[in-house]
């Protein structure tokens, strides 16, 4: 389960996704997860997975790889399905037992925030595997450069979110080497009831929380070995340029929100398409 986690991590191959400029394909994952929200019907979730696949095969990032995710959010996703299935009130009732109770509405709309749900993990994650964490600070930074005017720190968020997303996978590996650990001295993580599964997690979180302490405390010293003072008279190796291939995503992005809104309208138009 630790290894099945992909958010933070970048996987390093030549793709067109990957040669786009990091704050094209930020603006173009932030309006993605917007309009996942305006979709009201299943013709418009096979219109974003065909998008998607569309955009998983130019981004070279084998789909078994990316689709490892999903299963790190299960549970959540079960949950989900579960609170719409028997909380969702409608005229169609399918079963009844007490307060609990199974409708059509509830069904359909449990099946919709599942896709929902696996979409927004998917789609998500493939700004990160074709991002490296310089890209993605340097493209954080310039889009909260205007709320710099009012006081926002831009360049510390930027490098905040950054480190954080950076040392997800070094933080899973080291759970994973401890998790290790602790089973070829005997610890059982699988057995026994949720407490008790629950006071087993100890001897993996005092090590794990050490080790993130330790790391950060390098961190911290390296960066002021190297003199680093925030964004105080800072200057960048590589400057950002946009390019043909960024307008022409941009111009995609753009028909791309049409064409939901293009759907949502035609679904309040033809309730048949659900």
């Amino acid at each position: 389960m630790i290894r099945d986690i992909t958010i933070g991590q970048f996987y390093p191959v030549d793709s067109p996704i990957h040669r786009l400029d990091a704050r094209v394909k930020l603006t173009v994952t932030f309006i993605y997860i917007i309009t996942l929200f305006l979709i009201n019907s299943f013709l418009g979730y096979f219109f974003v997975i065909a998008v998607l696949g569309a955009t998983i095969k130019a981004s070279k990032v084998p789909l078994k790889f990316m689709l490892k995710g999903i299963k790190s959010i299960m549970i959540i996703i079960l949950f989900t399905a579960f609170i719409n299935l028997f909380m969702t009130r409608g005229e169609q009732v399918i079963w009844q037992w007490g307060f609990l109770s199974l409708t059509v509405e509830g069904v359909l709309l449990a099946i919709k925030m599942c896709i929902r749900l696996v979409l927004l993990i998917v789609g998500s994650s493939i700004l990160t595997l074709t991002t490296t964490p310089i890209q993605l600070t340097d493209g954080i930074e310039f889009m909260l450069r205007p709320f710099k005017k009012i006081g926002v720190p831009a360049h510390e968020i930027a490098m905040m979110m950054t480190i954080a997303l950076r040392f997800i996978p070094t933080l899973l590996d080291e759970t994973d080497k401890i998790m290790k650990a602790q089973q070829a001295r005997g610890a059982d993580f699988d057995t026994g009831s949720l407490m008790q599964k629950a006071k087993s997690l100890i001897p993996i979180l005092v090590p794990l929380f050490i080790s993130a302490f330790r790391r950060a405390e390098e961190l911290a010293m390296a960066m002021e070995a190297r003199c680093y003072h925030g964004d105080e008279n800072r200057t960048r190796m590589n400057q950002m340029h946009m390019q043909k291939k960024d307008y022409q995503a941009l111009a995609i992005g753009v028909l791309y929100i049409g064409a939901i809104f293009g759907l949502r309208y035609a679904a309040n138009i033809f309730p048949f398409m659900i």
